[in-house]
């Protein structure tokens, strides 16, 4: 292979991106973000690097303390499956349709296939109620499995296994002993009071060795040779042979292939992405309540090395209601469902009465989410201080009644009715949006400088209103819903004057002149028609003006008192905002070229992390990004609806709420 010393290079710009990419990749002795696959069973989640190590899972729940933690920290824990000596697969890819990880090896004597699962299979709660699960059963439950399946293809491999926990964020040491007839089983506890958290139970048909915090096996496979390891954190039992293993392997695809069957995708070259996009948000949910997590980890750094570090283990309403905007264009609804039924619980105290509404929620629906910090951990290729909980559960943010609303109205008013036990909640929201939306607050972006009257969470406000007064003609409110339309037609006004300047380009804060891409979404929720000519010259200054390397910033560090140091990526979501944005103005040429390149940052196995660095394409910030994944869906979704309604012109947008 030729050196980047050897490598032609038409022009000059392209030399910086090249030696930093060099330098991410192999500078470090972390993976790259974007290196990690993502599994999900919708309990629980973990990340795998390409060389086989699973290097980030948290059990029971994703948000519990991590049982394996080498993401953050090379001591943290892992749990590795793979060739002696190799380290570079020959390639990996998700099995079409669901969450199964194969992963190719290839090494100087032979060829090995590894499949990895957190497994699905029939609902198992059959002799006695769950204890974590409070919506409605389906067909298909988590087992709690970590399922690591072996086959030799051709010559001989020499296989090695090494499944090394830490408990508690690396603050608890493990200790194994035999549980098994022989070999074949090993228990998994803390060195100190066993009976505190997980324990894992590692079953298999090869010849585990202990070895202090570290179970070991090592062996030579033939040609057709298939050998199986499984880890369990519940009493469900694990398999037994590889035959069994195989069976649960199948299983799983077929509950996720009967999932993903449920969706409308277009017979299109970007049908993989979307569909990729749809599995990553399903896997971030959490079946037994309903919640939708933002990503799957923590303390991913948005800037390498820096302090913005944090933690996304938990469901913001924002980011929940906009996934559901991305779920629903795919014809995916029943996800929402049982959202809505788990902010019902979480805006109900115990007695029944009504709490206010929450920026964000633990997903198991706690309110407090204290943060706090770990320092003995070193944190992402050194990023700290690493982070658990987030201390923006109790922020003002008032963008959060108007995106909840949306989403309630665009899965309802197909059914053209309200749910009676819905109302009560839809109701409260819109009266909060009306008592505070001439408050400043710390806007979508969760600045921790001063509060601001930020002009995205009053356009928000307005949709609160404007969507309520739908929602209230479709429950036979009449009276309520004009009412709730003469106070929208006020916010609007308030907006039209304060939020916009001399230029006409809405500005990230009254009387301000700072570009903020969240205004992307005057036009993308109706806020003003696309041809108004204050929607034109937003969208083109975001596109002109706040952008690195053609990628959407979301405000300038520099001009943004956001309360912390340093700068940050570009955010995705943003750059696919303003796809969709494009495509509302009638720039589909530009929008395609954009989409086209944002699709091309994907990572091997198109997923996403927050944020882009615009210089190095290097992904930065927590992964798999929930926010991401549905800005992608919408933005292809509109890219695509565009280019086949031309030129007849009757373009029908990917999220219309009226």
């Amino acid at each position: 292979m030729a050196s980047t010393d050897d490598l032609t290079i038409d022009e000059p710009e392209d030399l910086p991106i090249i030696s930093e990419l060099t330098q991410s990749r192999h500078g470090s002795a972390f993976p790259s973000i974007d290196d990690y696959a993502f599994l999900s069973d919708c309990e629980t989640s973990c990340l795998i690097a390409s060389n086989g190590a699973v290097e980030w899972m948290c059990v029971p729940r994703p948000d519990s303390p991590s049982v394996f933690g080498a993401m953050l920290d090379r001591s943290g824990g892992h749990f590795r499956i793979g060739p002696y000596g190799v380290n570079v697969p020959a390639a990996r890819r998700y099995l079409p349709g669901g969450m199964i990880l194969e992963t190719t090896w290839q090494t100087p004597t032979g060829w090995l296939i590894v499949r990895d699962a957190l497994v699905l299979g029939p609902w198992h709660n059959i002799e006695q109620r769950s204890k974590t699960h409070r919506r409605t059963p389906m067909d298909w439950d988590a087992e709690h499995i970590l399922l690591r399946t072996v086959k030799c293809v051709n010559g001989t491999v020499e296989l090695e296994m090494s499944c090394e926990p830490a408990f508690d964020y690396h603050r608890a040491t493990a200790r194994w002993e035999y549980t098994g007839k022989v070999y074949e089983e090993a228990t998994a506890v803390r060195t100190t009071d066993p009976t505190i958290g997980p324990t894992l139970v590692l079953t298999t048909d090869l010849r585990l060795g202990l070895e202090g915090r570290e179970a070991r096996a090592r062996t030579r496979m033939e040609e057709g040779d298939e050998l199986f390891v499984a880890l369990t954190w519940s009493e469900l039992p694990a398999p037994r042979t590889f035959e069994e293993a195989a069976q649960k392997m199948w299983a799983t695809t077929e509950c996720w292939r009967q999932w993903i069957t449920l969706g409308k995708f277009p017979d299109h070259p970007w049908r993989n992405y979307l569909q990729r996009s749809a599995l990553t948000l399903k896997g971030l949910t959490y079946k037994p309540t309903g919640a939708l997590m933002a990503a799957a980890t923590t303390s991913l750094p948005e800037t390498p090395g820096g302090q913005r570090n944090w933690d996304y283990r938990y469901t913001w309403v924002r980011d929940s209601s906009f996934a559901l905007w991305g779920l629903y264009t795919l014809g995916l609804d029943r996800e929402a469902d049982d959202f809505f039924a788990f902010l019902n619980d979480a805006t109900t105290g115990p007695d029944g009465e009504p709490v206010p509404l929450q920026v964000l929620y633990g997903i198991g629906g706690e309110r407090d989410i204290t943060e706090s910090e770990l320092p003995h951990l070193r944190g992402y290729d050194g990023a700290q201080p690493v982070r658990i909980g987030n201390g923006a559960y109790n922020q003002d943010q008032h963008d959060i009644w108007g995106t909840m609303l949306d989403a309630v109205f665009l899965h309802v008013k197909s059914r053209q009715q309200v749910p009676e036990t819905l109302w009560p909640l839809l109701e409260r929201q819109v009266h909060a949006a009306m008592t505070h939306w001439q408050q400043p607050d710390r806007g979508i972006w969760e600045v921790r400088g001063e509060p601001q009257h930020f002009t995205s969470s009053k356009v928000m406000c307005w949709v609160a209103l404007d969507r309520g007064a739908k929602l209230a003609e479709l429950h036979g409110q009449f009276q309520r819903a004009t009412e709730w339309y003469t106070i929208a037609e006020e916010i609007k006004d308030d907006i039209l004057t304060h939020g916009v300047n001399a230029n006409g380009v809405f500005t990230q804060t009254y009387g301000g002149d700072t570009l903020d891409a969240s205004l992307l979404l005057v036009v993308l929720t109706r806020f003003l028609p696309p041809d108004d000519h204050r929607v034109r010259a937003t969208v083109l200054s975001i596109a002109d003006r706040l952008t690195e390397n053609g990628l959407v910033l979301r405000y300038r560090t520099e001009t943004t008192d956001d309360g912390l140091p340093g700068t940050e990526g570009a955010f995705t979501i943003c750059s696919f905002w303003l796809v969709s944005a494009l495509v509302e103005i009638g720039e589909v040429q530009r929008a395609r070229h954009l989409c086209e390149r944002l699709l091309g940052y994907a990572s091997p196995l198109r997923l996403y992390a927050e944020e882009i660095d615009p210089r190095s394409g290097r992904h930065l910030g927590n992964f798999p990004q929930a926010f991401t994944h549905l800005a992608l869906i919408n933005a292809v979704t509109h890219v695509i609806r565009a280019e086949e309604s031309r030129p007849a012109g009757n373009f029908q947008p990917a999220h219309k709420p009226g």
